[in-house]
């Protein structure tokens, strides 16, 4: 099937050129989550502090903070695999799941409850990193180039087939 229409002007010869892959997509979506998660939980630390005084915004940052622990470990296993074995990374984040639920059920059971945790505001702060990383992630995921297809190059001279 054949077009009448005009090439026009082809990507990559311009001012702009054309983009490649995201490069370390899993650190970016680290850096970004991180700071989502952060600046929600600061701003849920002060409510906290408000209302119920310092042990209250010390409980919602722990609980914060335990979270954003559970999904960095996540992303930084996804970077030093995807380096090497991108479709593997997904493989690797379904095993360290299992890991880090038992790891991080072990030792809150082993530890258990300081006597200075205030428990609601350790679960609103939970809750509150973990909606801001998942949708700082989301945004991320939705910017990031990834490249699908390992395009051939074109012959000296010819148009791509």
């Amino acid at each position: 099937m054949s077009s009448d229409a005009e090439s026009g002007h082809t990507s990559g010869t311009g001012s702009v050129g054309a983009s490649g892959p995201t490069k370390s997509l899993w650190l970016g979506l680290l850096a970004v989550s991180s700071a989502a998660a952060a600046g929600a939980l600061l701003v849920t630390a002060v409510i906290a502090y408000v209302f119920n005084g310092g042990f209250g915004a010390l409980s919602s940052l722990f609980g914060g903070a335990v979270v954003m622990a559970f999904f960095a470990i996540s992303l930084a296993i996804g970077h030093f695999v995807g380096r090497n074995n991108p479709s593997g990374a997904i493989g690797m984040f379904v095993a360290t799941y299992f890991v880090k639920v038992v790891g991080f059920a072990v030792v809150l059971f082993v530890i258990g409850a300081p006597a200075w945790l205030h428990a609601r505001w350790f679960l609103i702060g939970a809750v509150v990193s973990v909606v801001a990383w998942q949708a700082a992630e989301i945004i991320g995921f939705a910017k990031a180039r990834l490249q699908i297809y390992n395009d051939p190059e074109s012959p000296e001279g010819g148009p791509r087939v």
